[in-house]
Order: structure tokens, then C-alpha cells, then sequence
């Protein structure tokens, strides 16, 4: 819900260890059946040696933070940019963070990170969202 506390600088996060299920769950949803995701045969003749998991799975994450933490109920995504760092390999735990950068009227942009346990930002961008004017 819209919040007039919302001030730049305000962050919130989401951790999740990222599944063989939740992989192999969006390759159905999305279609997305690259083997590099599916198949651990081919993944091991990769660079990576093993499988990595969807970018877009693990951007899911922060669509989960703005709709849930930051801004939350009621925020309507505009826009977002990405950019791939690293992969996310399964089992990986990730950190989604979003972080107010500006605020105009109800559009809010956020800086938006994806990291893993080391620390180390697997994937970064920034988010445009509306946010929904209530008077309580």
C-alpha cells in the first residue's frame, strides 16, 4: 500500500535458496528449456560444469521484494534494467535488495541487486514502479 513514510535511501530484501524444483518448475511455466538449466549432462560439458539457473527466475525475486516489502501492496512495476553479473547455480542462497533512489509524485525508482552468500551481485539494474495513492 502507498506509504507517505516512503523516503529515499529505504531498503528491503528477500532470501531464497534457489531448487532443483524451482528450476525445473519455471523451465514449464516459461519454456525456457535451454539445457543448460535442465541437464546436467549437458551443463557439465559448459563453462560452468554444472547447471545454472533462469536470470528471470531469480529476477522473480525482486518482484517479490516490490510487491511485498518495497513498496508493496498495491506497486505497479513500469519498468526494470538488468544486468547479468554472475551465474546462480542450484542450491545458491540469493538475496534480492531494492533500494529507493528517487521519488516523484507516486513514481518511486529503486536500484535493484540480486547477491549471493559470498556476497558477490549476480545480477543488478534499476526499477521503475507506481505506487497507489490511498487516503487513510
Amino acid at each position: 500500500m502507498y506509504s507517505k513514510n516512503i523516503k529515499i535511501g529505504d531498503k528491503a530484501s528477500i532470501t531464497k535458496i534457489i531448487s532443483d524444483e524451482n528450476v525445473k518448475q519455471f523451465a514449464k511455466i516459461s519454456g525456457d528449456l535451454n539445457p543448460i538449466h535442465i541437464s546436467d549432462d549437458y551443463a557439465n560439458k559448459t563453462i560452468f560444469k554444472k547447471r545454472i539457473a533462469q536470470g528471470i527466475l531469480i529476477t522473480g525475486l525482486i518482484s517479490a521484494v516490490l510487491a511485498n516489502k518495497l513498496p508493496g501492496e498495491g506497486s505497479i512495476y513500469l519498468s526494470q534494467t538488468l544486468k547479468f553479473l554472475k551465474p546462480v547455480f542450484i542450491g545458491d542462497e540469493i538475496t534480492a535488495e531494492v533500494e529507493v533512489l528517487d521519488i516523484k509524485g507516486n513514481i518511486v525508482t529503486l536500484y535493484t541487486c540480486c547477491f549471493n552468500n559470498i556476497n558477490v551481485d549476480v545480477i543488478v539494474g534499476e526499477a521503475v514502479i507506481m505506487i497507489e495513492r490511498r487516503n487513510n
